[in-house]
């Protein structure tokens, strides 16, 4: 506490000081040679902060605030334009009149961002947060929270059959309705919000905003406005760097520039680029020369990210700064952990970053809050950084041109450019912002011209089936009810849109609801008639991945209800969502442990080929998962953890997270469970705690 007070007077050369040391290695030698072409001249001198001017908002803005005071509303503008204004001066014109408003988005960090945001802007008493790591305020009349807490909501409230105590509901990035995993979520959240409450939709990047719109209001009975708005509030310039290290336009006027194009003739000769990785302190030293950072070199990969910290050695040190020093001690005393983390040493002496899922959800946020400080000069980041995430650039700078989907290598959608090219260009401090582009083995210079010019995909209804979906629909709807859900579903519309007929879409998706009712029936959570049983009312209460799965655990007494450590291990084994094993030594470990597992999954095995033979997937559950999480609910360091189970930060983070969303939903069922309940409440609190728990 001595040293947080007197920080101020530390001397910048002190034990933790941010200059770094010369390495004694020889630095490596950089063949690229900063320089520009001419025609650069011109566009490099506008680089530097825009004179402040005081805020009027832009045409599309007010044209969105009527519209979503009226009806529904869905704006579609790039990142930076402004999207946050409408949702906040909406949020004030439904409180002004005594009303309540829901914020949406699809990831916890963007709702914490938000939730920190608005209480700043509207106190943070009126503002609350739920996102099942957080609830606080609950009852506050402003929610901030994920979408699959809303849609819970809406599950709920139809259940009781009362009302949502909202009349403003704003989904952030609204282009997750074509998300493959998530979609469902947004299109079960539009069907089943009351009419009486308004929906904001607001996303940088849909093509068929059109369609959706017409199709809400055809199932809502109101006009839903549609605003888009085309103009990026920092002007995007692409750039290309030769291998020279010379910096020449990527265009020339709307086609390709003409070394770009002889580049890509030599390119498809020699087989596409160079095996050898970039030389990522030669394009600093670049960038750097041109005045053209802070920047996000977007990689492939957590490893390549982790990597290219080790360009630092034959970079300057960054510069002395009282304020670096200061702002760095502040979050360091409010994240005392990552004092040791083992990537501090490149953030302090040069300024590098690397940001992507496989870190401490902690890590990531003092690296957020450092380069949105200025302090930083490059971040190596995957893509995830650029969904939803303030965290904008001077620079982006692409290696690839294509991108993971989370089962494969493809080329760069549309939306997946809009979203990384975004971040160039920070609003109120930017009159320009630079995409580069960098040959490479991985990189198709084609396809990035096409990305520049191209329109944003058409977004698919990804509406489907599961037992948690149709259970909870059961708690209110007859299977009657559930037909006429799917009549009206987005799927059904664009299937009429198509060929004229609703039938297929709606037909299909019945079938499918067909097949799990009468898989449910057959388990005994569903009578004859449609209606839950007493098991099937408990069971719909576990939102969950797998809820018959651990609905059987439940039924079989096949968890412990005496060791929270244990019952924290078995739960992990379902919160488990990788497709491959945790490589850990099985020997020696302790005898309850492997009993506890071994009756989890003799409790299952019958009910898993059940679902295979009625045409279901079963899912693969790794017991290698619940030994990494015994490890922790036992109260090791979290060092010795990721060490003795070799599971990247971020992913062990991930997992005890979503060990605890389980526990949280089991604990919920303390009426028809109660020793099993109070062990998984006991068994959450157990498992958060930092470094995983910091907010």
């Amino acid at each position: 506490m001595k040293e947080k007070m007197n920080r101020k007077n530390i001397p910048f050369q002190h034990k933790h000081s941010f200059s770094g040391r010369k390495s004694k290695r020889p630095e490596p030698t950089s063949h690229l040679k900063p320089e520009i072409a001419s025609s650069l001249k011109s566009v490099l001198a506008q680089i530097g902060k825009p004179h402040p001017t005081p805020f009027v908002p832009d045409d599309y803005q007010v044209q969105a605030l009527a519209a979503i005071k009226q009806n529904d509303c869905l704006v579609i503008a790039p990142t930076g334009a402004g999207k946050t204004w409408i949702a906040r001066e909406a949020i004030l014109s439904v409180m002004q009149k005594g009303g309540h408003a829901w914020y949406a988005s699809p990831l916890k960090a963007l709702s914490n961002s938000k939730w920190v945001e608005f209480g700043l802007h509207f106190d943070p008493e009126n503002v609350g947060i739920i996102t099942g790591d957080t609830k606080e305020n609950t009852e506050a009349p402003i929610i901030v929270g994920t979408t699959e807490i809303l849609r819970n909501q809406l599950y709920d409230a139809m259940q009781k059959g009362c009302d949502l105590n909202c009349d403003l509901v704003i989904l952030d990035e609204a282009h997750f309705l074509g998300d493959a995993d998530r979609g469902v979520v947004w299109e079960e959240i539009m069907i089943y919000l009351p009419v009486r409450v308004n929906l904001l939709l607001l996303s940088a990047t849909i093509g068929n905003g059109d369609e959706i719109a017409a199709w809400l209001s055809s199932i809502r009975k109101k006009n839903c406005t549609v605003i888009r708005e085309e103009k990026r509030p920092v002007p995007l310039y692409p750039l290309f760097l030769h291998p020279s290290g010379c910096l020449h336009p990527f265009l020339d006027g709307k086609k390709t520039a003409h070394i770009v194009s002889e580049f890509l003739k030599k390119e498809k000769f020699s087989h596409r680029g160079s095996r050898r990785p970039p030389d990522y302190a030669g394009i600093i030293r670049v960038l750097e020369r041109f005045d053209l950072l802070p920047a996000i070199f977007f990689l492939k990969s957590r490893s390549e990210c982790d990597a290219a910290l080790t360009s630092r050695s034959a970079l300057t040190p960054l510069k002395n700064s009282q304020a670096y020093a200061d702002d760095l001690y502040d979050l360091l005393d409010r994240f005392p952990s990552l004092g040791s983390h083992r990537q501090i040493k490149a953030l302090r002496s040069a300024g590098l970053a690397a940001h992507h899922g496989g870190q401490l959800p902690a890590w990531k946020l003092l690296v957020e809050e450092m380069m949105n400080r200025g302090h930083l000069r490059v971040i190596f980041a995957t893509s995830t950084i650029a969904a939803g995430v303030n965290f904008p650039a001077r620079t982006i700078v692409l290696f690839n041109s294509d991108l993971f989907n989370g089962h494969d290598f493809a080329p760069l959608s549309t939306t997946a450019f809009r979203q990384m090219t975004g971040r160039a260009g920070r609003r109120g401090q930017d009159k320009i912002g630079f995409m580069l582009a960098v040959s490479g083995r991985f990189m198709d210079l084609g396809h990035i011209r096409k990305m520049l010019f191209g329109a944003p995909e058409d977004i698919l209804s990804q509406l489907k089936n599961d037992f948690a979906m149709v259970l909870n629909l059961l708690l209110s709807q007859t299977p009657a009810d559930v037909k006429k859900i799917y009549e009206r579903s987005f799927a059904a519309w664009q299937q009429n849109s198509m060929d004229g007929h609703t039938s297929s879409a709606a037909a299909l998706l019945w079938k499918d609801f067909i097949l799990h009712l009468e898989f449910l029936q057959r388990e005994g959570f569903v009578d004859p008639t449609g209606k839950l049983t007493e098991d099937g009312r408990w069971a719909a209460r576990l939102r969950l991945d797998h809820p018959l799965l651990v609905a059987c655990c439940l039924r079989e007494n096949a968890f412990p209800e005496d060791n929270d450590r244990l019952l924290a291990a078995v739960v992990a084994v379902f919160a488990y969502d990788r497709d491959d094993e945790i490589q850990l030594a099985t020997k020696d470990l302790p005898h309850k442990l492997m009993a506890a597992l071994r009756k989890m999954l003799l409790a299952v095995k019958p009910l898993s080929r059940r679902l295979e033979a009625a045409g279901f997937v079963s899912a693969k559950l790794f017991t290698s998962a619940g030994v990494a999480m015994y490890n922790w609910a036992q109260g090791r360091n979290w060092d010795d953890v990721i060490k003795l189970t070799g599971i990247a930060e971020g992913d062990m983070a991930s997992l005890i997270m979503r060990t605890a969303d389980n526990l949280r939903q089991i604990a919920s069922l303390k009426d028809t469970h109660p020793e099993v309940a109070a062990c998984a409440y006991r068994a959450r609190e157990a498992i958060l705690r930092e470094p995983v728990l910091f907010l």
